[in-house]
């Protein structure tokens, strides 16, 4: 049934056992299963989940595990998790990370519980919320080592929403398109004001050219930030 994911992940060093291959498979089933009520994704074919979230999301996986910013328990939150990518597949490849789940539409979030709890995944926890909300909350604030965010906003509403929940000397990391360094340039106030310094790096993924845009952060985000619901993309930095 993932012929695609089967013949392509070793290509980015990925070789995957049986049971991962089982797991993902039914996840591509829930997720057609639920799409046409949950607006989950704009295509369910089975080619295009494989080629655009499970081996996007490996590929993003296996680049950042070679450049050691995803480590066997590292503390990740995806924000704007949506039907579940990168996160949940980066789970059940690297299956020792500690997950969080970060997505505002109760639909969706819904079929994220329906997927980790159909895979019985552990250590994965749900989250619906806003980000602007959850990025105050102490036991999130400042509490993971990775964040990953895919397609969520442009850099700069985009750091905001998501610097808040890095440990100081974490890591924002979001996949960008050929215009990611003019993104990061654009992003300069926001960097500054939120403690962030930013990085391009290539990632090798058929289709249109993407970079990768890895954000260390090297200072507290003040206590300020993110402003309201709805200001970081209404009023970005």
């Amino acid at each position: 049934m993932l012929e695609i994911v089967e013949r392509e992940a070793p290509r980015y060093g990925v070789r995957l056992s049986a049971q991962q291959i089982d797991m993902l498979a039914r996840y591509a089933g829930l997720l057609q299963e639920w799409s046409g009520r949950a607006n989950l994704v704009a295509d369910a074919s089975s080619e295009t989940v494989q080629r655009r979230h499970f081996l996007e999301s490996i590929a993003l996986g296996a680049a950042l595990r070679e450049r050691e910013v995803l480590r066997p328990a590292s503390a990740v939150i995806d924000v704007g998790a949506g039907a579940g990518f990168p996160g949940l597949v980066l789970k059940i490849v690297w299956p020792g990370i500690r997950l969080a789940l970060l997505e505002a539409t109760a639909k969706k979030t819904a079929f994220l519980a329906a997927v980790v709890g159909a895979l019985a995944l552990e250590d994965v926890r749900v989250i619906t919320a806003r980000a602007e909300d959850a990025a105050h909350e102490p036991g999130l604030r400042g509490a993971f080592d990775l964040v990953v965010a895919r397609a969520v906003a442009p850099l700069p509403a985009l750091l905001e929403l998501t610097l808040p929940f890095a440990k100081v000397g974490g890591r924002v990391v979001t996949p960008k398109g050929a215009r990611a360094e003019a993104e990061v340039a654009a992003a300069a106030e926001a960097l500054r004001v939120l403690g962030g310094k930013a990085f391009v790096v290539p990632f090798d993924v058929p289709g249109p050219p993407q970079r990768i845009v890895a954000v260390v952060k090297q200072r507290a985000t003040p206590p300020e930030y993110p402003r309201r619901a709805g200001m970081p993309k209404k009023q970005p930095l």
